[in-house]
């Protein structure tokens, strides 16, 4: 489609339509920009060291004989 067709159609369109056009496309323009950005490499190992778990994990929980059995 040529922009003299694409300006013709947008020309015939009532003005609140118009807005969701200009809209539109402002949402297309976004999306091209940010679909060429690539995600960054995750690093590995960043989150070492910052969770723990104590001794006592898996030992029975107190007041829940009843459960476990």
């Amino acid at each position: 489609m040529s922009d003299v067709q694409l300006y013709t159609k947008l020309s015939s369109l009532p003005s609140s339509l118009k807005s969701e056009v200009a809209d539109f496309i402002d949402f297309l323009v976004y999306k091209s920009k940010h679909k060429k950005s690539k995600a960054k490499p995750r690093t590995v190992g960043k989150a070492k060291g910052l969770i723990t778990m104590k001794s006592d994990f898996d030992d029975p929980i107190p007041g829940f004989e009843d459960y476990t059995k």
